[in-house]
């Protein structure tokens, strides 16, 4: 990511953040938009020229989204008016604001969570994966088929997320949007995600120990994502974006086996 569109994201997400009337229709309506963009090339070049003045793309915006209601037509001048290093960049942004939206629109559900259960999902179903990634497929079809199978199991927030998502790809694997996402989650609401593998289930106790533990280490608040894995043996794996914490048993065997090796 180019510095230039580090700030423009910087800028968009705080005017969405300072918008008012923010719901879910306005994150779907910001997601119909990044599709919009990213299906055209004249209106993504023109929407992201840097010759092009402030004004002029911020008509263009009216111009063409005038239908959108209020807050996403500010929200989406403000983006406009920023500088992109590319006009990829731009439809990946307008994308995040999207989720950013759904976020704020559901502040009691648990969106992390649930992506990373659907994210579990289609690991653990190549033939979903494959569907749901295959670039032959009919988007909307793609999207239809999200609401079928996640139904009223997860949120409408995660839902609108995940069927947005997967109707435009653009060369990204599915697991690899829905990680995203998560981290776009999590951002919005100023914590971070710790992925924990144990072999047993951990108790609300536990999970709420651990949770303090690791938000006193990196500052921040921290949603935990528990991966049920019986090759860890016993104590906890953890990795918090590039960070891993290995306290399980099979990683201590496995530096004893090393060192009697050695």
């Amino acid at each position: 990511m180019g510095s230039a569109t580090t700030q423009a994201l910087a800028a968009s997400s705080q005017a969405l953040t300072a918008a008012t009337g923010i719901t879910l229709d306005s994150a779907g309506e910001l997601f119909s938009a990044a599709r919009l963009i990213g299906e055209s090339s004249p209106l993504s070049g023109a929407l992201a020229d840097p010759s092009a003045s402030g004004e002029a793309r911020a008509a263009l915006v009216a111009r063409v989204f005038g239908g959108a209601s209020a807050p996403v037509q500010d929200v989406l001048r403000v983006a406009v008016g920023e500088r992109w290093s590319s006009a990829a960049d731009l439809v990946d942004g307008i994308e995040e604001l999207a989720v950013r939206a759904a976020a704020i629109a559901a502040p009691d559900s648990d969106v992390e969570g649930e992506l990373f259960s659907v994210s579990r999902l289609v690991a653990a179903n190549p033939e979903l994966e494959l569907a749901l990634g295959s670039r032959l497929g009919d988007g909307a079809a793609k999207g239809a088929l999200v609401h079928k199978l996640l139904g009223n199991d997860v949120s409408a927030a995660t839902g609108l997320i995940v069927a947005s998502l997967v109707r435009q790809p653009r060369e990204r694997r599915v697991r690899q949007l829905l990680s995203r996402a998560m981290r776009i989650v999590s951002a919005q609401r100023d914590r971070i995600v710790a992925t924990v593998h144990t072999a047993a289930p951990l108790s609300d106790a536990q999970s709420a120990r651990l949770a303090d533990v690791l938000s006193r280490r990196y500052g921040r608040r921290v949603a935990l994502n528990v991966v049920l894995d019986p090759s860890v043996v016993g104590g906890l794996r953890v990795q918090v974006a590039d960070d891993v914490i290995d306290g399980s048993i099979s990683a201590r065997l496995a530096d004893l086996r090393h060192r009697l090796a050695g």
